[in-house]
């Protein structure tokens, strides 16, 4: 089982916040905006005096009502099309053991959310990864790529739209090419679209369940984390279609009882915030955004490519190592006492060797932190002693 990129650094930040010093967290997806008030008062105003087991699938009244908003997005579903599930990262893990047998193979673009390695693992299933670059900001490898791993193993693709790590989004005409393959050698296509309200510069968001022809093939993650910023609820969504898989996902529904009964009446009540909201959110992620890539791009040796969706971004520093800097930069590095936490890129890949030289970061935090932190890796750059000269760095990324 693969440890977290994300989570595996956490020692080391409480260490350095045990001395003293203030840490910038870009390592994680967890957002400082206000959770809606009218989720939080949905929970204090609860009301019965016992707190049940909801069905397996999750309370039928917020099924209904989420499948009404995917109309609002012109995506017509039943309420029976949807599993209500613990996290997005549950349907995830209900989907890869409900699809993949032990041994089967599962196509993944890398950079990719590590934990599709972690569930691919636990479901005995090999991931095979189509590398994406930096160079073209992240954009979904030619066709052939994919083409050229498929083997009678192969039994699904799974994508994040818009991307967790890359902040990447997808294209129509990027999505109808995997439809495509997919028809052709039916497998499933699995898409994580929990960032999908989260997208810039007036670039446009395509569900997979908008595709034609992939009824029995299209699985859609969803979640409540991001998109009103209460990743605590751990309420996400397993959509899909296909009769015979959902009956199959729910099967392990019912082995794990019930998702959360009071995350459900947070997430149901959530669903009438208004659209001024989501208007205010995507505005502020786009000054965080343009902070850190602005940044980072001064920065003598570094490149940042613009995300135009969720709220990461991938940076390539002039560095031998980005666990060892990231490690270094909690354990020896401060800047008017404070340091930075990244996410070394090294775990976001499923080919070895890959992403020595990237971090994530999360543009998580206000302006005035996000460039205070800023401040922390430009002078960290300067004095890391694993740096690497301007010129090593052209060579090596020639």
């Amino acid at each position: 089982m693969p440890e977290s990129p994300i989570r595996k650094l956490v020692p080391y930040a409480e260490e350095a916040k045990s001395k003293g010093r203030k840490v910038y967290h870009l390592n994680i997806g967890q957002p400082d905006i206000e959770t809606p008030k009218i989720a939080l008062d949905a929970i204090h105003n609860y009301d019965q005096k016992v707190i049940e087991y909801s069905h397996s699938a999750g309370n039928e009244s917020y099924r209904r009502k989420l499948a009404e908003q995917y109309k609002g997005w012109g995506i017509d579903l039943d309420f029976t099309q949807i599993m209500v599930t613990t996290g997005g990262s549950e349907a995830i893990q209900f989907g890869l053991m409900s699809c993949l047998d032990e041994g089967d193979e599962v196509i993944v673009p890398e950079p990719l959310y590590a934990n599709y390695m972690g569930f691919a693992c636990a479901a005995g299933a090999v991931v095979k990864a189509v590398t994406a670059t930096i160079e073209s900001g992240f954009a979904l490898p030619a066709v052939s790529e994919f083409e050229k791993l498929i083997t009678p193993k192969t039994k699904a693709i799974i994508i994040c739209n818009p991307g967790n790590p890359t902040g990447y989004l997808y294209s129509k005409a990027e999505l109808e090419a995997l439809a495509d393959i997919v028809k052709r050698h039916n497998l499933y296509l699995f898409a994580d679209e929990v960032y999908k309200e989260f997208c810039y510069d007036g670039a446009e968001f395509t569900s997979i369940l908008q595709l034609p022809g992939l009824e029995n093939n299209a699985v859609v993650v969803d979640s409540v984390s991001k998109r009103y910023s209460m990743c605590g609820v751990r309420i996400g969504a397993f959509i899909t279609r296909n009769k015979e898989l959902m009956g199959t996902a729910l099967k392990f529904a019912q082995a794990r009882l019930s998702p959360p009964s009071l995350g459900q009446v947070a997430a149901e009540a959530a669903l009438d915030t208004e659209k001024s909201y989501f208007d205010a959110v995507v505005a502020e992620y786009v000054k965080r955004r343009d902070v850190v890539v602005e940044r980072i791009n001064k920065m003598e040796g570094a490149y940042c490519p613009t995300p135009s969706g969720a709220f990461y971004a991938i940076a390539r520093l002039p560095i031998d190592n980005s666990d060892t800097f990231c490690r270094w930069l909690l354990e020896d590095f401060e800047y008017n006492n404070a340091t930075v936490m990244l996410a070394p890129c090294t775990g976001f890949y499923a080919t070895k060797g890959l992403g020595l030289q990237e971090v994530r970061i999360g543009y998580v935090l206000n302006v005035a932190d996000l460039q205070a932190a800023m401040d922390c890796l430009e002078e960290a750059l300067k004095v890391y002693p694993g740096a690497i000269s301007n010129a090593e760095f052209k060579m090596q990324n020639a």
